[in-house]
């Protein structure tokens, strides 16, 4: 998975923007690149929680060939799945889930399940 400068910077504005709350998003790609970021709300409006709220015309970008993968920040810790992500991943299990944690300038990417969080490398 690559993630362009440009786009990180939009990541990064946005994580700050929300902060001390959790960011999130949904990033746009296609054969492995992203390329663009749809911002979302937090409807809890929370520093430990998300739930995504974006524009539902998003998830049909699949039909068209792109590949979506979720984001959120951390204001505070590493970018690290927490329990809670494992627990809510729903259906984004088995999926590329973004995150930037905010205070230590760092985006990774994983694949996440119930029990488990595999890193994904990011180019």
């Amino acid at each position: 998975m690559v993630v362009p400068a440009v786009i990180r910077d939009e990541l990064r504005a946005h994580a700050a923007a929300e902060a001390p709350n959790e960011c999130c998003g949904v990033l746009v790609f296609k054969d492995g690149v992203a390329e663009r970021y749809v911002r979302g709300r937090n409807r809890l409006a929370s520093p430990y929680r998300y739930e995504l709220e974006i524009d539902p015309a998003v998830w049909f970008l699949e039909d068209d060939g792109f590949e979506l993968a979720v984001f959120h920040s951390h204001p505070e810790t590493e970018p690290r799945p927490s329990r809670t992500d494992r627990e809510r991943a729903g259906l984004w299990t088995g999926r590329p889930f973004l995150i930037y944690g905010l205070k230590h300038d760092d985006l990774r990417a994983w694949i996440v399940t119930r029990d488990d969080a595999v890193e994904l490398t990011l180019g």
